[in-house]
């Protein structure tokens, strides 16, 4: 246990985050008696390194892109294969593992060997893997190369170590899966077909052996051709030449007959006593026309062919459909006798598979269930029933129900939240389900010891909502809530408006969860914001609506009028603006685009709904359009019960709304939230003559984020498309100890007069817009900036004369549109200086931000250009005398990043902790809104909420991300609550129904070290710590130089707290607090997927999560304790079950030949006989330590039992053996023993002479 004891003297004022316009961080002096000075706080930090690892648990999903699929029906379990080289295996409730090809090549086929605890996949990159499943990790045990062949087919029959592998030539080769090498018995494509056919039958397609005889192979290929080859004689029994190309071929259980369909629709029909021609020819969905001829059909990609004793055999098969019949969906067709039905599906069926009761080929199968896997779905028939009911599948398939947009991960949460809303998601199940259990039992799972309840919320595409159980890593629907029953539905308009109709109007931006207070807020794509709060009742209700003017251009105020009209300019000083309710014009009213004027996005349900028990609207409040220009969208959000206050920003401002008083106390923008203690200079700019309207950067859909759609993105970012990819890397001299600069109020137009730490700043203030080099190339590699003022006593070091220059568009060039959001500015990622990493990665970002809004490093500080001075001087000279590119050079727009609401200090002076609104800007500005809300119940109902924007002024690097509190113990001090209550249930007139509030004040629980806090504030680049009133800066780290952060919070771990961030580069780290000590840094995921930064989110516990694909949610640990336990709570894929027997077939069918035929594989296919193969053919890579290491290393404690076990078995059967052995040496000692007592006494008295 480590003691931190900090002194500020001399400590802070070398620190690199110099607050701009305020006091110096390193002077304590004027704060409060009762505030302790630094030396006193004494915090035990008890987190270490060895706290940390950071390791995947579990991925939830549908497995994204599936190519393969395969089935033990002794173990019960599914495996499921990807393009992307990622295997899922299922198995009961709990039993779901993942694992991953490490070429990441995609999944071709699988095939288990069925009851050993084993997989065998074949990738597409011509390599055969062996997985080891009896342990909870499985592991690749063999691999095995192929060099000169491509595979097509493997075939592993039942009970055999032999694995049959079809190659693209229309070779045949044989592994030994045991050893992983290949035999020397090669089954050549010329000799499987007759010496006088001139053409190559095609790849293999098809390989199985009789039912009849395992030592006949039937060999389907791709041309038609079809070879039942003798193994014995090595030679061909019969060959089929048939005119239309083979996919796929199933046996009759008595070997007698086979079944094959084709390229044109059809299945054929084979008879083994005649294979000239097919015994049956038929065209499922094929109807015969008026002329007499076949409707063409499209192929029948798979067929099964499955006997039941009680009725009729099954056939089912995919595909076969009529060309005719276009738009029809895929189906699969179930012929049973002489009904058949067809079962249409969502999506493209990928493959499907018939659960059978029995793993012996030459039984009757007795099919019960159909396995249908789709490009989206996995869905299981059942065939028991007449009407093939579909089983209720208990995975989370439907995760990508609609594309996620935005995910939330609470761990911790209140016992009785779960319970509560499964009952109520439980009501609206679907229904129609078979009611037999699912028959995907196999594998084991146990509660572990280390569990407490988890709620994942999904936010997504079509505006629906869903909470998930994720207690236990597992997941589990429990509610859905639909955001787009608020609103009406838009109409369709005519012309312009047609184009501008949202694709996903109501999609889910970002969500803000209380658990404790169950207060829900959705934040809409549409820059709409629906608060709901909980209910166990129905009831009828009135949607409450506000519509908020946020779209605050303080430089174009021209007229007081306007000023005093429009709410969002209202004074610094002025607490409560009225608020914009209901405008008398509607969204879908006849009003020309540039001419839109107060007007939300969509238009609210004004009449009186009914709502189901659960979440209930409570109410809305939407952004309006100014002047033809649309809002733009939230960029962040806080909500506190205890208040009963809402915060939000985006580019323009900052607004805040009473949700119980439903009114706008605050709405104004950024610049006018300053007031004197603005740490910018902002030059203002002259009024746009022609207000061009921005309708194409309203906000478009999330889903053309997704690579199955064919969306196009059409959000506020399309201005930076007219950049090109090209960049010239520049370097870039950091600052080392900046200083603080107060500017000059006056507009100076010439910077030559100014000093000269103030002209450099001037050159990279005032150029927050990119131009366009004549060159058409963007002027120097631009990282996010960092938000420090220049360089002391120097200015930056010169580039030389062939550095970059910047330069205004010339003539005939195309005028740069001007950006509509804070989000358009950055326009690259801070990776290493090389133009392919800065192409692409800008390119994400870019979309990062069309997303999300946030305006990561937009204006700061300091630019990422490296001129000479000269040459910086003259930009900014001529840029300042220049009108014509004022109006973009001057576009100062700041983001609201983050708000939070707590008890804290808003003032130096203040001696006791009152409400507080922390407000971080994109320019790393942070500032403390303090307020003042009654405490009485009714007052709070009727008197007004105060606030006043002239709380105190920090500076970070980067855009603020998150605030969190600490008390001088260092237990992070949590916001205020109202306890739950039902508003709908019925009033109890003895009890009244009063809010109950919990304040968690920062003078609670520590009276012995006075009045206070501490106040954590992490951005893109940095961390501080501050100590609260003083607003002294205890600790500062810079996390990183060469990236930024895109996610970081406050989180416990280990009875202890942390911060945990994740950056842009992939590194996931984690500071001590409150002394931001380093602690782990990981370079887990380089972001490759703008999906990654839009839903990466920690939560308490040591727990994170993100969308891995657009279906798939992976949850990873940072916890040394949780990756210790995770063995525990991961399920057994292998439980030891004894191989059913197979069936006697009695005598009759054993003389006439019904019975099969067994041999000796090994006498064929061993070395002995077959010979070694080429060398040069294939390459055996050993697996992660052999057989005998993964036997060491597989763990779990059902594993080391079924081990245990089976030895003990052996042993019995050993002693056994040993006992019946001992008893026959036993009895033929005595039989010996009496033998030779009758001839002793035989021979007693005779002489020697009679012998």
């Amino acid at each position: 246990m480590k003691k931190f004891r900090k002194v500020l003297d001399g400590l802070t004022t070398s620190s690199p985050g110099v607050t701009l316009g305020s006091p110096s961080c390193g002077s304590a002096a004027g704060t409060p008696t009762a505030v302790p000075t630094p030396k006193d706080i004494d915090i035990q930090e008890t987190l270490l390194s060895e706290n940390f690892q950071l390791c995947k648990t579990v991925r939830h999903g549908f497995p994204y892109q599936p190519t393969a699929l395969a089935f033990d029906p002794v173990q019960k379990i599914l495996a499921i294969g990807s393009r992307s080289g990622g295997v899922r295996i299922l198995g009961g409730p709990g039993v779901d593992c993942y694992c991953q090809h490490e070429s990441g090549a995609a999944v071709l086929q699988l095939q288990f060997l069925i009851n050993e605890g084993a997989l065998v996949t074949a990738c597409a990159d011509d390599t055969l893997h062996l997985w080891n499943l009896r342990q909870r990790r499985p592991a690749v045990l063999h691999s095995l190369k192929f060099n000169r062949e491509r595979i097509t087919f493997c075939h592993l029959p039942f009970q055999s170590k032999w694995l049959y592998v079809g190659t693209e030539r229309g070779n045949t080769h044989i592994v030994n899966i045991e050893s992983f090498i290949l035999s020397g018995y090669v089954i050549m494509w010329n000799k499987a077909i007759e010496l006088s056919t001139k053409t190559h039958p095609g790849p293999v397609v098809h390989l199985s052996d009789s039912p009849k005889d395992e030592g006949k192979l039937l060999i389907g290929f791709e041309s038609g051709t079809i070879v039942q080859w003798d193994l014995r004689v090595k030679k061909a029994d019969f060959r089929i030449y048939y005119d239309e190309a083979i996919h796929s071929v199933s046996w009759h259980h008595e070997g007698k007959q086979f079944m094959c369909s084709h390229s044109d629709g059809s299945l054929t029909l084979w008879n083994l006593r005649n294979t000239s021609k097919p015994f049956q020819v038929t065209f499922p969905h094929g109807k015969i026309q008026k002329d007499g001829r076949k409707e063409s059909c499209k192929p029948i990609l798979k067929v099964e062919y499955k006997t039941l004793r009680s009725s009729e055999p099954f056939v089912i098969f995919s595909g076969g459909l009529s060309y005719d019949k276009a738009g029809r969906r895929p189906t699969l067709t179930i012929m049973h006798g002489k009904a058949i039905t067809v079962l249409e599906m969502d999506y493209p069926i990928v493959e499907f598979m018939v659960l059978c009761e029995t793993p012996y080929i030459n039984e009757v199968q007795e099919p019960y269930a159909v396995v249908v896997l789709l490009e989206k779905d996995l869905i299981v028939v059942d065939l028991t029933q007449s009407n093939f009911p579909v089983f209720e599948n208990p995975y989370p398939m439907d995760v990508h129900e609609s594309p996620v947009t935005c995910t939330a991960y609470f761990a911790d949460c209140p016992p009785d939240i779960i319970p509560i809303l499964y009952s109520i998601g439980a009501k609206h199940k679907k229904t129609g389900y078979s009611q037999k259990e699912w028959p995907i039992t196999g594998g084991t799972w146990t509660l572990g010891s280390h569990t407490y309840p988890e709620i994942i919320i999904t936010g997504h595409a079509d505006g629906s909502v869903k909470f998930w159980d994720a207690s236990a890593i597992t997941l589990q629907m429990l509610y859905k809530l639909k955001t787009s029953k608020v609103f009406e539905k838009p109409k369709l308009g005519e012309g312009r408006a047609a184009e501008l109709v949202e694709e996903d109007p109501f999609a889910v931006q970002m969500v803000s969860w209380c658990p404790q207070s169950r207060i829900f807020c959705v934040v809409g794509i549409s820059a709409h914001i629906i608060l709901y709060r909980f209910s166990k009742n129905d009831a009828n209700t009135q949607i409450v609506s506000l519509e908020v003017r946020l779209q605050c251009e303080p430089e174009e105020i021209i007229t007081p009028s306007e000023h005093e009209n429009n709410p969002c300019f209202s004074e610094p000083g002025s607490h409560s603006p009225q608020p914009h309710h209901q405008y008398p014009v509607s969204p879908g009213s006849r009003t020309p685009e540039s001419a839109k004027d107060s007007v939300p996005c969509l238009k609210v349900k004004e009449r009186v709904v009914r709502v189901p028990p659960g979440y209930q609207s409570d109410l809305v409040i939407q952004l309006l359009w100014v002047d033809g220009e649309p809002p733009q969208q939230i960029t962040s959000l806080d909500i506190n019960s205890a208040y009963g206050l809402l915060a939000f920003g985006n580019c323009n401002g900052l607004a805040v709304v009473d949700y119980l008083q439903k009114a706008v106390l605050l709405c104004m923008s950024t610049l006018d939230l300053y007031g004197a203690t603005d740490p910018y200079q902002r030059l203002t700019r002259s009024p746009r003559r022609n207000r061009q309207s921005t309708s194409d950067f309203c906000m478009r859909g999330l889903s053309n984020f997704y690579s199955d759609s064919k969306k196009r993105i059409r959000t506020s970012y399309q201005s930076l498309t007219e950049l090109t990819d090209n960049q010239q890397s520049v370097d870039m001299e950091r600052s080392k100890s900046p200083t603080s600069v107060h500017y000059p109020t006056a507009l100076h137009n010439d910077p030559r007069v100014l000093p000269e730490p103030v002209a450099s700043l001037r050159a990279s203030h005032c150029s927050p817009v990119f131009y366009l080099l004549d060159n058409d190339h963007v002027n120097g590699h631009c990282t996010s900036p960092i938000s420090q003022s220049c360089s002391a006593g120097k200015p930056r070091i010169p580039m030389g004369p062939e550095g970059p220059r910047l330069s205004r568009r010339g003539p005939g060039r195309p005028p740069f549109r001007k950006a509509q959001s804070a989000a358009c500015m950055e326009i690259s990622l801070p990776v290493s200086h090389t133009e392919v990493g800065h192409a692409s990665r800008r390119a994400m970002l870019q979309q990062f931000h069309g997303v999300t809004m946030y305006s990561h490093d937009e204006h700061h500080t300091t630019t990422s250009y490296c001129w000479s001075e000269r040459e910086s001087r003259e930009n900014s000279f001529s840029r300042s005398r220049s009108s014509s590119v004022s109006s973009i050079d001057r576009d100062t727009k700041e983001a609201i990043t983050t708000l939070q609401f707590g008890e804290s200090y808003g003032r130096k002076s203040d001696a006791l902790p009152t409400p507080c609104l922390w407000v971080g800007t994109s320019l790393g500005v942070v500032q403390l809104i303090p307020m003042s809300i009654p405490t009485d119940q009714e007052e709070r109902m009727e008197e007004p909420v105060t606030i006043g924007p002239s709380g105190a002024v920090q500076m970070l690097k980067g855009s603020v991300l998150r605030f969190g509190f600490m008390d001088y113990m260092g237990t992070v001090i949590q916001s205020p609550y109202e306890v739950w209550r039902d508003l709908n249930a019925p009033e109890d007139p003895d009890r009244p129904r009063r809010r109950k509030l919990v304040n968690f004040s920062p003078s609670s629980s520590q009276d012995a070290c006075g009045e206070g806090h501490l106040a954590v504030v992490c951005s893109e680049r940095q961390a501080k710590v501050f100590l609260m009133p003083s607003q002294s800066c205890l600790f500062v780290h810079n996390i990183t130089e060469s990236s930024f952060v895109l996610r970081a919070d406050v989180v416990s771990v280990c009875n202890s707290v942390c911060l945990a961030c994740f950056c842009a580069n992939g590194h996931v780290m984690t500071l001590s607090l409150p002394s931001l000590r380093p602690l782990m840094d990981v370079n887990y995921l380089p972001l490759t997927d703008m999906r990654i930064a839009r839903t990466f989110c920690f939560t308490n516990g040591g727990q994170a999560l993100y969308l891995s694909s657009p279906t798939e949610i992976q949850r990873i640990t940072y916890s040394q304790e949780m990756c210790d336990n995770l063995q525990e709570m991961l399920g057994e894929l292998f439980t030891p079950i004894e191989t059913p027997e197979a069936q006697n077939r009695g005598f009759l069918k054993g003389f006439f030949g019904g019975n099969a035929q067994t041999f000796d594989r090994e006498e064929l296919f061993g070395e002995a006989a077959a010979g070694k193969a080429s060398r040069s053919l294939a390459q055996h890579i050993p697996g992660q330590g052999g057989m005998e290491g993964m036997k060491v290393a597989a763990g779990g404690v059902v594993g080391e039992l079924a081990r245990a076990r089976i030895a003990l078995d052996e042993r019995g059967q050993r002693l056994g053996e040993l006992e019946d052995r001992t008893a026959l040496m036993m009895t033929s000692a005595e039989t010996f023993s009496k033998h030779a007592h009758e001839l002793m006494l035989k021979c007693k008295d005779k002489k020697w002479y009679q012998f």
